[in-house]
């Protein structure tokens, strides 16, 4: 899509918005009187819902999260909804603007009546595009790199923040041609530098969401250990565990089951049951010179608990892969800044 594309649906998205916001507070007498009951400024309905949203960058893991919680009978995520992260970027647009955010404070546009017709939105959204469920979970990735306002908007929700290696990352979004906006499918190097970047943000995000909002559950703990690692995804998001989380493949298209997109590239994959096939895919296929840069080019591994320096990785070592581990312990947190850092190889 163009520019001038872009403009255009931000703008239809806007007006969708507003309109929606209006709506949704009318009554047989119009929409002013039914607004005017409400009172300027405060929230609309719907706002105070604890929300569960799935993030990280794509290929990390989110399609399988979402489906192993959307087969847990208290759950409805569904697949992504593509708009939600893109209303969200352009208020994120406006705020970075300070034309932009006087013109529309002088409209009459104040941060009230914006974050509400945005909540509005949202909402509708995240509400109708699926089945109805005591829990509502949105999992569209990059809703995480704006984490911090949607909590300001949805104060309830909690965030599920996937991280995986790197170097599969990347790999992955190479090999399945998985367009993003920004990564050059022609470059692991490239490539590595922009999932630092991304994932750098969600981390900051997550910290500062804090430990009893944000949860980092790493995909090779998902796969290695799902049992354990979804015991303390659901203690987390204060759900009762189910044993159907961890047979997903079985509510795949089922009626208030896992319901799939023909066009993510995820769907394929999360018809199978949990497995391994793509822990390690990437080992032997990076370049040598891109390995030998890995802990300048990609300084979050170190970070996030990966060994750049290791080829393969020992995944299974790490803490939370750990089956002896109590599922009831609290739950694996976002690492420190203190977190240490791989030495460099001899």
């Amino acid at each position: 899509m163009g520019r001038g594309g872009r403009v255009r649906l931000a703008v239809a998205l806007v007006v969708a918005a507003l309109l929606l916001w209006a709506w949704r507070g009318s009554d047989r007498h119009g929409p002013v009187t039914s607004l005017s009951t409400r009172g300027v400024g405060a929230p609309v309905e719907g706002r105070e819902l604890p929300l569960i949203f799935i993030g990280g960058v794509p290929r990390s893991g989110t399609t399988l999260m979402r489906a192993m919680l959307d087969a847990h009978p208290d759950v409805r995520c569904g697949q992504e909804t593509r708009v939600v992260p893109r209303i969200l970027q352009m208020r994120q647009h406006w705020m970075r603007s300070q034309k932009e955010s006087v013109r529309l404070e002088q409209a009459g546009v104040s941060k009230a009546v914006l974050d509400n017709a945005i909540a509005a939105f949202c909402l509708e959204v995240i509400v109708r595009h699926g089945e109805p469920a005591p829990r509502l979970c949105n999992k569209d990735p990059l809703v995480l790199k704006m984490g911090t306002y949607v909590l300001e908007l949805f104060p309830n929700a909690k965030f599920l923040f996937m991280v995986r290696d790197g170097r599969a990352t990347v790999h992955s979004i190479i090999t399945r041609k998985v367009t993003i906006t920004g990564f050059d499918l022609t470059s692991y190097r490239q490539c590595l530098s922009k999932w630092n970047h991304a994932v750098e943000l969600m981390y900051q995000q997550c910290k500062t969401l804090g430990p009893t909002r944000c949860l980092l559950v790493r995909y090779e703990a998902l796969v290695l250990a799902p049992e354990t690692t979804m015991r303390r995804v659901l203690s987390f998001l204060d759900l009762p565990w189910d044993d159907a989380v961890l047979h997903h493949e079985r509510y795949i298209n089922q009626p208030n089951g896992v319901a799939l997109s023909n066009v993510e590239r995820s769907s394929d994959q999360v018809v199978r049951p949990v497995n391994l096939d793509a822990l390690d895919k990437w080992v032997g296929q990076i370049p040598a010179d891109v390995r030998a840069d890995m802990a300048e080019l990609a300084p979050m591994l170190s970070v996030l608990g990966y060994d750049p320096w290791a080829n393969p990785p020992r995944y299974a070592a790490s803490p939370d892969v750990s089956p002896d581990r109590s599922p009831d312990q609290s739950p694996v947190q976002v690492p420190n800044d203190e977190s240490p850092r791989a030495p460099h190889p001899p």
